[in-house]
């Protein structure tokens, strides 16, 4: 369980949901529902929607924000600023204000919760590098909490795959796609320097480039089957003139025709060729 006073970083194994439990928080947040907060909520339910109930429940926010202030700061140096976190938890408050039903208990029992769950939506919706599902967030922390845990004990440093599986109680699939998970947490700069000597390159350099060639080799698959379409003439006549380089003329006389219909019979099976690969 973290504490207040625990050394956690954006970067290390510690994951915003990784909090105590709502009443260990309500407990310690040193706030109690006074008479003049459980009046002004009672008052608050009877109000319509207007200038006057705005006023109450302005005057509850004020009253309550300092521990939504103080639960903020639980989540910090965490890879967002105090005044960020504040105003996130500002917003979980009035949300809670809003939905409360002071006939079914203790305002803090309910805001608690309510707060700490808006900032934890913050961490998981604005502050992953790479969006993952929930599903998998969840995966993660789970992960990062066993492997924690299995340090702690006599053995090896890094626990295997298999033993993070047997001790969180998932499969071993499961602990993979959670570990995956912790490096979408933060992302590195594709310009930062790999290697330690003078003529270090950045990780752009090991990126590839596509390939020109690749389109050229789509297309003559494409023209290919076309071709095999045609009659045997017009295939021998294309041959003769792109793979062989043999001139119009020299093509006309090799086939007994004339060299206006070699040049016709080109530009036409061309013409069939290009539409038949376009249409691909």
């Amino acid at each position: 369980m973290l504490t207040e006073n625990s050394d956690v970083r954006p970067h290390s194994d510690a994951h915003p949901d990784a909090q105590p439990g709502a009443a260990a928080v309500a407990a310690d947040a040193g706030f109690d529902d006074s008479p003049a907060s459980s009046a002004l909520f009672i008052r608050l339910v009877d109000l319509e929607a207007g200038p006057e109930r705005d006023a109450v429940r302005d005057e509850l926010v004020g009253l309550w924000l300092p521990m939504a202030h103080r639960l903020a700061g639980r989540f910090r140096d965490r890879g967002e600023s105090i005044e960020d976190l504040r105003q996130v938890a500002a917003l979980g408050l009035i949300k809670a204000i809003d939905r409360f039903d002071p006939a079914r208990g203790a305002f803090e029992s309910y805001a608690v919760p309510t707060i700490t769950g808006e900032v934890k939506r913050h961490f998981r919706d604005r502050m992953w590098a790479v969006r993952v599902p929930r599903r998998v967030q969840e995966l993660r922390n789970r992960v990062r909490v066993a492997r924690r845990e299995l340090r702690q004990q006599p053995g090896p440093a890094e626990p295997t795959i298999a033993e993070i599986a047997a001790h969180a109680h998932l499969t071993e699939e499961e602990v993979s796609a959670g570990m995956e998970a912790m490096e979408g947490f933060s992302a590195l700069s594709l310009d930062v320097e790999v290697g330690a000597s003078e003529d270090g390159y950045s990780l752009a350099d090991t990126l590839g480039a596509a390939d020109s060639s690749f389109d050229t080799i789509v297309d003559r698959q494409a023209a290919a089957k076309e071709l095999r379409r045609l009659p045997e003439r017009e295939r021998t006549i294309l041959y003769l003139r792109f793979f062989e380089d043999m001139t119009q003329g020299r093509i006309a006389e090799k086939l007994g025709i004339s060299q206006m219909h070699v040049s016709r019979l080109i530009t036409r099976s061309c013409a069939r060729v290009r539409m038949g690969a376009l249409a691909q």
